[in-house]
């Protein structure tokens, strides 16, 4: 059993080495592509939070969100194949922050064809986030093993 689940967690983890390979090869000066698609929609996102919970949102370069980005789902890819509670806290943050931003259908009609293929996206990336909670979860519900200790010897 422990090599199925080995085994699923490198599954489940690569979707996020992957996409952050991917993101960190096409990096270069200014962010890449990933930058230049990630302005308008943290930019639409930014002015929604102001409006809805009247929360100002700093102004930041896109390189550097980029890169937290990448660095959040390698680092908490890795940890996370190796059964650590703290990667898939990682990995749930960056799907917390990225999803709303990356798969805004609330600024679609629901007629149009992106509505649908971003609302997709969007549900798919709502599954990781049930999968890490799981994840989470079972972990913490689980006791920890301790070893027991030899009983001492009593000596008169």
């Amino acid at each position: 059993m422990g090599f199925v689940s080995f085994l699923g967690r490198v599954l489940f983890a690569s979707v996020f080495i992957l996409s952050a390979w991917q993101e960190y090869n096409e990096f270069g000066i200014d962010g890449g592509p990933a930058a230049k698609s990630l302005s308008p929609k943290f930019d639409v996102f930014s002015k929604h939070l102001s409006v809805q919970t009247g929360l100002q949102v700093p102004d930041v370069e896109m390189k550097y969100l980029v890169a937290a980005a990448i660095a959040m789902k390698g680092l908490g890819s890795l940890l996370f194949i190796l059964g650590s509670s703290l990667g898939a806290s990682l990995l749930l943050l960056h799907q917390l922050i990225a999803t709303p931003i990356l798969f805004d259908f609330y600024n679609y009609d629901v007629d149009k064809k992106e509505f649908a293929e971003i609302f997709v996206k969007f549900t798919q990336s709502l599954a990781l986030v049930g999968a890490l909670l799981f994840f989470i979860g079972m972990k913490n519900s689980m006791p920890r093993r301790h070893k027991k200790k030899a009983p001492k010897t009593k000596t008169n």
